[in-house]
């Protein structure tokens, strides 16, 4: 069995964003040469998220109306967390309800992914470097 490791950084000029990061799953699945296993992604920051879904803009509209309905940023007085001087309560909140890893299977070098499914980094407190951990384990 082997293991490789590696690290995606991003930093969204936004506070809010969704960047679809299939294709840089993908290049460390080639580079890891495993073709049969697991492959893990996973968001090391507590503000972010890492999920699978549609490539469509409109629902990635929609996911932000209705998180934003879930979980508004402002008033940010409405969060106990926000008391301790931080103001990203609500990003820690939208970040629950995304998740923060996948497992994807790895059949024949390949992510083993149904249709129209691709692999997002969800940002919800912008605007700094945050990393992803890849993780892929096989033969």
């Amino acid at each position: 069995m082997k293991s490789y490791r590696q690290e995606l950084w991003f930093q969204t000029p936004t506070r809010r964003a969704y960047v679809n990061i299939t294709d840089q799953v993908q290049a460390c699945l080639r580079e890891s040469g495993i073709q049969e296993g697991l492959c893990h992604v996973a968001a090391m920051h507590i503000s972010a998220s890492v999920f699978i879904n549609d490539d469509e803009s409109g629902l990635h509209h929609d996911f932000e109306v209705w998180l934003e309905k879930l979980a508004p940023e402002k008033p940010h007085g409405q969060y106990r967390h926000n008391d301790t001087g931080e103001d990203n309560a609500d990003a820690h909140l939208k970040r629950q309800v995304m998740g923060r890893d996948v497992t994807v299977a790895v059949t024949a070098g390949k992510l083993d992914f149904g249709p129209w499914e691709q692999i997002f980094y969800g940002e919800f407190d912008g605007m700094r470097r945050k990393r992803v951990l890849v993780k892929i384990i096989g033969a």
